[in-house]
């Protein structure tokens, strides 16, 4: 299926900010169902978060641009790299509380999970504990959930939903 992708960089400078404004331009343009939302991150001399947005239909896309444009967006065709982190995409918003493997590749767009130091797939039957905050990585046309083992056997998201800033205790 053919998808076509805006890419907006707002200058941002960090993650919960660009989940923040993927969600506000998700409801801003009633996007559709089946909408891919993700962040990437782009390096060199002035490091910052962007956000692309990929739809189904050329004629949505052509929409998205001209109104976030509107809005004073600095607006992009594409995306700019094939390995973004979605934080919208079909079934994200069914992710709560703790599921089997199964479950979460059958509610989602989830191709596969992987677990941090374990060689091959998680069984179907083995529990993940969303945390509410799951945000696989596209990988070779895939998307990869990473997960580690956690306490009582079950497997979490490997990104935490709250993560503690560098040198908070400083």
């Amino acid at each position: 299926m053919t998808r076509y992708a805006v890419t907006v960089d707002a200058g941002l400078r960090d993650l919960r900010a660009a989940d923040h404004l993927l969600r506000t331009l998700a409801a801003e343009l009633a996007l559709p169902q089946g909408v891919f939302g993700c962040t990437h991150l782009v390096r060199g001399e002035r490091p910052r978060v962007v956000v692309s947005l990929a739809v189904e239909e050329e004629t949505v896309a052509a929409d998205v641009r001209e109104r976030l444009a509107a809005q004073g967006h600095e607006v992009a065709d594409g995306v700019p790299d094939p390995v973004g982190r979605a934080v919208l995409y079909p079934g994200a918003d069914v992710l709560r509380g703790t599921m089997t493997i199964a479950e979460v590749l059958s509610a989602s767009a989830i191709d596969r999970v992987t677990v941090l130091g374990a060689a091959g797939r998680p069984a179907p039957e083995a529990r993940l504990t969303t945390r509410e905050h799951v945000r696989p990585q596209w990988q070779d046309g895939q998307l990869v959930l990473t997960a580690m083992p956690a306490v009582g056997g079950t497997l979490v998201p490997f990104e935490v939903p709250d993560p503690t800033p560098c040198c908070a205790d400083h």
